[in-house]
């Protein structure tokens, strides 16, 4: 008997359902909800996936690479803009609606001491964006800072994940930009206006 051809097109389908469902809901921990969200059964996604812990996996790798493709963007410098008003313009996003379900998720990926469905992840999530942080603090003159402002955005919103205080961290991220436009080699770094 000749095997049914695999359908990329449909795979491909099914797997952007559960990612929209695992950003608005977090990962299921049956495959009912994915079901669901997909218009599907329960056998088809075993027969594009393999397995529930494979279709988590690759659920988790397109989302971060959404995560990528959102916060790669408005990372990048652009021309006229001072970047520290893009890191704010970027803190904005990430914290906000638009950014929150990122978050969410890989906040508690991060948290997983186990790291059965990404083990590399805690170390993947942190040198993501060291690149494109220190092309743009080369614009300030101080591409070697980019860990500093990585780890500042980090500890913040863990910050927010654990008190949900985004006012508070709004305004020490705004103290911590004020910081940086000291540390800028003189006439690279416009003031940042306010929020």
């Amino acid at each position: 008997m000749v095997g049914r051809r695999r359908q990329p097109e449909i795979r491909d389908r099914i797997l952007e359902a559960c990612v929209d469902h695992a950003l608005a809901h977090g990962l299921p921990d049956r495959l009912e909800p994915f079901v669901t969200a997909s218009g599907s059964s329960t056998r088809m996604l075993i027969y594009h996936f393999g397995t529930r812990d494979a279709l988590l996996r690759e659920t988790l790798r397109r989302a971060r690479q959404r995560q990528r493709d959102f916060y790669g963007e408005l990372l990048c410098p652009r021309p006229g803009e001072p970047y520290l008003t893009t890191l704010r313009r970027t803190w904005q996003a990430m914290t906000g609606a638009e950014g929150r379900p990122y978050l969410s998720m890989f906040g508690k990926l991060r948290e997983d001491s186990e790291q059965r469905l990404w083990p590399d992840f805690r170390r993947e999530a942190t040198t993501d964006w060291l690149q494109p942080l220190e092309d743009g603090m080369r614009t300030l003159g101080r591409p070697e800072l980019a860990t500093l402002v990585l780890a500042v955005i980090r500890g913040l919103i863990m910050d927010i994940e654990a008190t949900a205080d985004t006012g508070r961290a709004d305004q020490a991220f705004d103290d911590f930009l004020a910081a940086l436009a000291l540390l800028a080699t003189p006439g690279e770094a416009d003031p940042v206006g306010p929020l």
